[in-house]
């Protein structure tokens, strides 16, 4: 498997592929840090530009996953290695906890140790559960969300693409979040956020408008 990125959320990745035994031919990708030689812990190269990736994907193995945190920068870098010929690939570790029943996770997920996941959810591709993050029944994440260590999110919500939900914060239940939010830290979400909203506090206001996105 290719790891998009060699630096701080890959690092994350890599454990959890290293916790599924699936070390075998791993490499990293990473076209911009001048930091980042050419092999990574003194084990797993790093290649450096499209024409290593493109053939590490048609003679090695065709699979990648996303080693980067930021959900707009998910989405191009999927475009990018999809074109190249890659496969997005889920990494979901062993130590999460995944319920039993009608969970439904997309391609490219990224599942740390920790999260909790229960029955009846539906996770979009792309997105990141991160470090004791919990997502009760009966939720629906978007595509390219980034769930931030020990936010959750409570019974029956709506997240659309491409939000971010801060590090410790609350969606209380039955609440739609729009698509391109961003969840402050220690938030307390108490009613629907329309699009390209920052929203922070307890409980939660509308701070800022963003910019809307161009895909």
């Amino acid at each position: 498997m290719l790891i998009i990125g060699a630096k701080g959320f890959a690092k994350e990745v890599l454990e959890v592929v290293i916790h599924s035994n699936e070390t075998d031919n791993l490499a990293f990708y990473d076209d911009i840090s001048n930091d980042v030689g050419n092999v990574l812990f003194e084990r797993f190269p790093v290649l450096k530009n499209f024409e290593e990736a493109s053939n590490y994907f048609k003679t090695i193995d065709n699979r990648f996953t996303i080693g980067i945190g930021n959900p707009i920068l998910r989405k191009k870098m999927y475009d990018t290695f999809r074109n190249l010929g890659g496969i997005l690939t889920s990494s979901i570790s062993t130590k999460s906890n995944i319920g039993n029943h009608d969970v439904n996770i997309g391609a490219g997920s990224n599942i740390l140790a920790g999260s909790t996941i229960s029955n009846s959810v539906a996770i979009g591709i792309g997105t990141i559960l991160y470090y004791n993050s919990i997502v009760t029944h009966d939720c629906t994440i978007g595509d390219f969300v980034e769930i931030s260590p020990g936010a959750t999110v409570l019974g029956s919500c709506k997240i659309s693409d491409y939000c971010q939900i801060g590090a410790n914060s609350t969606i209380l239940p039955n609440l739609n979040i729009g698509q391109n939010v961003i969840i402050g830290a220690g938030t307390v979400v108490t009613k629907n956020v329309p699009d390209n909203s920052l929203v922070v506090g307890v409980p939660g206001k509308i701070i800022k408008e963003l910019t809307s996105l161009n895909f």
